[in-house]
């Protein structure tokens, strides 16, 4: 990530300078319908057999925005998804076994490959959100000069980085299916689909 972001991000969060309001991240918001993903197991990453990766297609309105980082901050915090980050996306295959993720694309784009080897590729561009249920392979395949996301966790779970070895498999397959269902959808808050769509996946 370039220096001017880290030190964005750092005076933002401390002094609360161009920090967002509640009222400006409600109005970047955008009422979009879920796309829902499921992908099988395919013995080197696990994904999540009970709960679907979910996609929403420009569902926060970047463009003009003082920092559109901060917009995904705001957003995701007060909703319960907490330790945000700002970066890329590792260029090789990934996944966490002990919590779910959410990715806000920020700025620029990039294709994105999710579910593994067999999984599926995804042009995402700034105002995208995907939220990943533990488990769900990841890994970035192109992306733009400018591209930066903005991820975060629930406030339980325990971050871990999964790479594919066979250990890794066996222990995933335990610990996938313990990570409990957030009850707040990170995007939309408590009345958002990923209540619905989760629970009824699980």
């Amino acid at each position: 990530m370039p220096l001017i972001e880290i030190l964005k991000e750092k005076v933002e969060k401390i002094t609360g300078w161009g920090r967002p309001t509640r009222r400006e991240v409600d109005a970047a918001l955008r009422e979009r319908k879920p796309n829902v993903f499921r992908f099988a197991d395919d013995g080197i990453v696990p994904n999540n057999r009970k709960l679907p990766l979910i996609v929403y297609r420009g569902s926060v309105r970047t463009a003009g925005a003082a920092d559109a980082a901060a917009l995904f901050e705001v957003l995701f915090e007060r909703n319960g998804w907490k330790d945000s980050w700002r970066n890329g996306i590792y260029d090789f295959v990934h996944y966490h076994s002990q919590i779910h993720e959410v990715l806000g694309i920020a700025r620029g784009h990039a294709t994105v490959r999710f579910g593994g080897s067999q999984g599926r590729a995804f042009r995402l561009k700034a105002g995208d959100v995907a939220v990943l249920p533990a488990g769900t392979g990841h890994k970035r395949i192109d992306e733009g000069e400018d591209f930066l996301v903005v991820g975060a966790y629930p406030a339980f779970g325990k971050y871990d980085l999964c790479r594919g070895s066979k250990e890794e498999h066996e222990r995933a397959m335990n610990t996938v299916r313990k990570v409990p269902i957030p009850k707040k959808d990170p995007v939309y808050g408590s009345g958002g689909p990923l209540a619905h769509l989760w629970h009824k996946g699980a």
